[in-house]
């Protein structure tokens, strides 16, 4: 399928707070949107998954956060919260592995019952604290939603769960999504909480009569390492220097 004709891309992250606002505002305030959006989760991936990205030479394009814009973000984010009324417990992740709430949500897709399993996860996340990364967890909230508990607590262990996410793993690549909360739509590209409203507007624009898509960008130069060298990925040799509201 042409990107033209793609359905407007959602990438979200269960572990983003921004990502968390960024679906807060959406069904606070554009619900009819979040029916036509190709919901696509980001997560950052484990030891497995890496291996798996490697063997594909691709490179997942995400690098840990400085302490300062950590500091930065926990204010910020409070910041954002209080301005939209909203409450927030912090977590605490102790080795999480993302895989699991993640993979669980292709699980709980597969059942139709996708939007209702972010819905759960997030606020078990952002409102109560809880560790979405362990099974249990995962096995309780999909009991509470009439889904297969053993199916999405083991999703991380399911072979072909796996190798569908790495096909999600691979489109945020070629999307080339480097934080979330990130929209797509056709060839317009907004990352961060804070575009929403104008991602909003371009579907929007889209749907009136007799609208066009933008145009693409023209070739962009080579920025970085090719697909196969994760040389200094994690290291601190690289570092994100974009706003905290897109990768939170």
């Amino acid at each position: 399928m042409s990107r033209k004709a793609r359905k407007p891309r959602f990438y979200f992250s269960f572990r983003s707070p921004y990502s968390w606002l960024a679906y807060r505002d959406l069904m606070d305030h554009h619900r009819w949107l979040a029916t036509e959006l190709d919901w696509r989760p980001f997560w950052e991936p484990d030891k497995r998954s890496e291996q798996m990205l490697a063997q594909a030479k691709r490179m997942f394009p995400y690098v840990d956060m400085s302490r300062p814009k950590h500091l930065y973000i926990l204010a910020d984010v409070d910041r954002l919260r209080r301005a939209r009324g909203l409450e927030i417990t912090w977590p605490t992740d102790r080795d999480p592995v993302w895989e699991v709430p993640h993979l669980a949500y292709l699980a709980a897709a597969d059942e139709g019952r996708g939007p209702e399993f972010i819905d759960a996860v997030y606020a078990a996340r952002w409102q109560r604290a809880k560790n979405i990364c362990d099974p249990a967890t995962i096995a309780q909230l999909a009991a509470e939603l009439g889904l297969r508990p053993e199916r999405l607590a083991g999703a991380a262990d399911d072979v072909e769960l796996r190798a569908r996410g790495l096909a999600a793993l691979l489109d945020v690549v070629d999307d080339g999504v480097f934080g979330v909360p990130f929209f797509v739509h056709g060839f317009d590209k907004f990352w961060g909480v804070d575009r929403l409203s104008g991602f909003v507007s371009a579907v929007s624009a889209a749907r009136a009569p007799g609208a066009t898509p933008s145009a693409p960008a023209g070739q962009l130069p080579h920025l970085g390492p090719g697909p196969a060298d994760r040389a200094g990925a994690g290291t601190g040799q690289s570092a994100d220097q974009g706003h905290a509201g897109g990768c939170g």
